[in-house]
């Protein structure tokens, strides 16, 4: 059968035909009397598993290695269209998250429209260099979401921070859709949702902070612990406190009790604290050489009094460890 009629009787192109044919995929196999090339009837079934095949979606170089390798399982192929169409509907959401994005900016002219389109498709490079510049420019503002959802997924810390500060100049409130972030099932989103929360204005993120203290993510929060300890709130010591126990930034977080201490006077209530856990019997590993760091950074006399025991303790490394700080203490009190 000559390609024409082929192409008429199966509805496919002469073009496409020769396409085949040029990359040795379905290529004419027989010779009439003239000379002319004739596909065959193996050659036109070649053809239509090749037409079905495409139909599921299958690259033209895929198809060509299943046809080739007659040992290919149908699972193979089922896992290939599977990782196939996973990739472009990630493409096609891309692309949707940029429209829509372009459309929630309220751009009015070209040329912002333009710069929109350009940033977010660098927000959405593979580079991790491009991100960051897409990040940093000083191009028009985005809406919130589309950084938002790039911060989420972002795991170099560079751009991160490059994100975190374009939020700040994002031309809608990002709050909402970092406290929606907070409770996502993914782990890196919620830990990059409440470091950028840290980092907004203090009175546009302290309800979601506070809300934060009660998350079941341990990280999400002692971030929370944190920031909120910074700015004096009192309510954060008992996280703080097993922080110290924890050894998970342990350094500022007992340089923040000593903060709260001395801002709300509870240095003698927080020393006692502090020495009941050295009491403790399930203390962890490191946990009490902790704690006696802790206790030197607290004023007053219950903490001064803590750490002159201390250096008698049955656990030489607490015991010279508070030697050192109490000389430290005794020096801040007068």
């Amino acid at each position: 059968m000559r390609i024409g009629e082929l192409s008429r009787l199966a509805g496919i192109s002469t073009r496409m035909l020769r396409h085949y044919d040029a990359i040795g995929l379905v290529s004419p196999t027989s010779r009439s009397a003239n000379g002319y090339r004739d596909y065959t009837p193996d050659d036109i079934r070649r053809l239509f598993r090749v037409e079905s095949l495409r139909t599921l979606g299958l690259s033209l170089q895929s198809i060509r290695h299943t046809l080739a390798d007659a040992d290919v399982a149908p699972s193979e192929l089922v896992e290939e269209l599977i990782t196939s169409t996973g990739e472009r509907i990630a493409r096609e959401q891309a692309l949707l998250r940029r429209l829509e994005g372009v459309r929630a900016s309220g751009a009015t002219s070209w040329r912002d429209v333009l710069d929109l389109v350009a940033l977010m498709q660098g927000l959405d490079s593979s580079d991790p260099s491009r991100r960051q510049r897409a990040a940093l420019s000083d191009g028009t503002p985005v809406p919130a979401a589309p950084i938002v959802d790039a911060l989420l997924e972002e795991d170099d810390p560079n751009v991160a921070g490059a994100l975190q500060w374009a939020l700040t100049r994002s031309s809608d409130d990002a709050l909402p859709h970092l406290v929606e972030a907070l409770h996502s099932s993914d782990e890196q989103a919620r830990r990059q949702a409440v470091a950028a929360l840290v980092k907004l204005e203090p009175a546009d993120s302290e309800s979601a902070l506070r809300d934060a203290l009660g998350h079941t993510d341990r990280v999400v929060r002692e971030r929370a612990s944190l920031a909120l300890g910074s700015r004096g709130a009192v309510e954060v010591v008992p996280e703080l406190l097993e922080m110290v126990v924890r050894g998970s930034d342990d350094v500022v977080a007992a340089e923040i009790l000593g903060r709260l201490a001395r801002l709300h006077g509870l240095g003698d209530q927080l020393a006692g604290v502090v020495v009941a856990r050295l009491a403790s019997e399930d203390a962890l590993p490191g946990a009490r050489a902790r704690l006696t760091q802790a206790l030197a950074e607290i004023p007053g006399p219950e903490a001064h009094h803590a750490l002159a025991d201390l250096t008698q303790d049955r656990d030489r490394a607490v015991a010279v460890t508070a030697t050192y700080l109490l000389a430290i203490h005794s020096a801040t009190r007068h």
